[in-house]
């Protein structure tokens, strides 16, 4: 079955590569932003289905994947800080405190329009950073792209004291064991599929 990830992220792909499976890419149009009242949770959830439902309009058959990750810190959600001044500004919000991440997934199978969504929580645990620590992480990675100022696949682990959940890759935006699931929900059994066994 054709699989087509609705996003154009070089993470996520780099993501849904690790996974073995044949898939394209497709970037949807929908506009990211959040709507009055909306928790974090909602926010990804929401978002995850419009970009699948989206881009499942261009297509007949298939499984299209749509994601989406927000960060919420004390109720309020962490956006890309996109600069290094909103990023210093970011990581000194969070440093010492818990930031949860929520990371939407919807899956839909184009033909029939069976749509399944779920959202994975995840919690990081910053180390109390000063500021040196902090400008010397900007400088070496540069997360700007990124919902909480770092990159957890690279040096961003070290912000850390502890992280808690499911699936370390909602981090950097797709939730790999989730998605497992549902694509068994799909009859797509990831282990065995394209094998040569």
């Amino acid at each position: 079955m054709k699989i087509v990830l609705a996003s154009t992220s070089i993470y996520r792909k780099a993501l849904l590569d690790k996974l073995q499976l044949d898939f394209t890419c497709h970037k949807p149009n929908v506009v990211e932003s959040r709507k009055p009242n909306e928790s974090a949770k909602q926010m990804s959830l929401r978002l995850a289905q419009a970009k699948a439902e989206e881009v499942a309009e261009h297509y007949n058959s298939g499984l299209i994947i749509g994601s989406d990750q927000t960060a919420s810190l004390d109720n309020e959600i962490l956006g890309k800080p996109g600069n290094a001044k909103n990023a210093k500004a970011q990581l000194q919000q969070c440093s010492g405190k818990d930031v949860t991440f929520y990371t939407g997934l919807s899956v839909i199978e184009a033909a029939s329009k069976k749509q399944i969504s779920i959202v994975e929580e995840f919690k990081v645990s910053f180390r109390d950073l000063t500021d040196k620590q902090i400008d010397s992480y900007i400088a070496k990675e540069a997360p700007f792209d990124c919902a909480g100022s770092f990159k957890c696949e690279g040096l961003g682990i070290s912000l850390f004291t502890q992280l808690q959940g499911r699936d370390p890759n909602c981090l950097v935006g797709l939730p790999l064991i989730a998605l497992c699931d549902v694509l068994a929900e799909f009859k797509i059994d990831v282990l065995t599929l394209n094998s040569q066994v």
